[in-house]
């Protein structure tokens, strides 16, 4: 581990490994845009099989994988439930009016998930004079709650309970669920419509997500890829280290248990702050200390990087780059914060 800092801003931080950089270098390449580039097409398919899914589609970041599918499961003037936590609600800067023309219907998630209630209630508001709701989106991980996984018995109640509606699963960090809950990615994805994973957090790759679904709907997809300016040409070379990251997925145990470490560490020295260690059994941790700025100041001294995800909520998030030795680093800045 170098001795720069401890890094704990967001699991994007990661840096490719040195087999990404060579696998990087020997890409076989070709115009993606006309499905060309063999490299792609090898990690759309892979992915599209460890999902459960016909077909997948490879875009620059998980805010597009999200955006496309709104684009092409939704219609104009019609609403989307979703949590108010949720990054596709909070964190895409808009983007779901701007690109979609829809709204969010936006309620509790807590605990990481919804309410089937709530998707029931929402469908049936259209018969009294509110727009129709179009689609249903949830998150798995969720990151605001702690990298909260759902359960399959909740997910499933909330599909039966969308009544045909689609479902998209941002699934930005659904390979953490699948190390933390012992089910396989497939199984999570199987009752949603689509689903979307980044490459460019726990495991490593410089870039890259996939969206994947039924043939008809990632064909779209594409179209829709293009339309955001995420058409690629020799884009071979980012998907060689997303190949390579899939290879990845075991050791995010890891990162969970270095989380947990941290979890401890907040808990013990703000009991009041919020920060239940029980609850994070991913590589996230949440918490709101007495002065969030302050204990960002304090960290940053100790050479200790962190960061906030809304006013007043600290986030540590462990990866590949952070070591026992750095965790251990956070976990004494942690205990003389102020």
């Amino acid at each position: 581990m170098s001795s720069g800092p401890v890094d704990l801003r967001s699991d994007t931080v990661t840096r490719p490994t040195p087999e990404m950089r060579r696998a990087m270098a020997a890409a076989e390449v070709g115009d993606d845009d006309y499905g060309e580039d063999p490299s792609v097409n090898a990690l759309e398919e892979r992915y599209a099989e460890r999902v459960g899914k016909p077909a997948a589609l490879f875009v620059p970041s998980g805010t597009m994988a999200n955006q496309i599918a709104l684009r092409v499961l939704t219609e104009a003037g019609t609403m989307v439930v979703a949590g108010r936590r949720q990054h596709v609600v909070a964190y895409e800067y808009g983007a779901a009016s701007r690109n979609a023309s829809v709204q969010f219907h936006a309620v509790d998630d807590e605990d990481g998930t919804i309410a089937a209630d709530e998707v029931r209630w929402a469908r049936e508001a259209a018969e009294y004079h509110q727009p129709a709701t179009s689609l249903v989106c949830i998150e798995n991980t969720h990151m605001a709650a702690a990298g909260a996984p759902w359960s399959l018995g909740a997910l499933e109640a909330l599909c039966q309970a969308a009544g045909g509606l689609p479902v998209h699963m941002d699934g930005a960090r659904l390979f953490n669920a699948e190390v933390a809950t012992g089910i396989d990615a497939a199984r999570f994805s199987a009752p949603v419509t689509t689903v979307m994973s980044c490459l460019s957090k726990g495991l490593c790759a410089p870039v890259g997500s996939l969206l994947a679904g039924p043939t008809e709907v990632i064909a779209a997809g594409r179209v829709e890829r293009k339309r955001l300016g995420g058409g690629m040409r020799q884009a071979g070379v980012l998907a060689a280290p997303g190949l390579l990251a899939l290879d990845l997925v075991e050791r995010l145990v890891e990162d969970h248990v270095r989380a947990k470490r941290l979890a401890d560490a907040v808990a013990d020295r703000w009991p009041g702050a919020g920060c239940d260690p029980a609850a994070v059994r991913t590589n996230i941790v949440t918490f709101s200390p007495p002065s969030a700025d302050k204990v960002l100041d304090h960290l940053r001294g100790e050479g200790v990087l962190a960061g906030m995800i809304a006013p007043g909520v600290v986030r540590l998030v462990t990866h590949h780059d952070i070591d026992d030795e750095a965790t251990e680093r956070a976990v004494c800045a942690l205990a003389k914060a102020p």
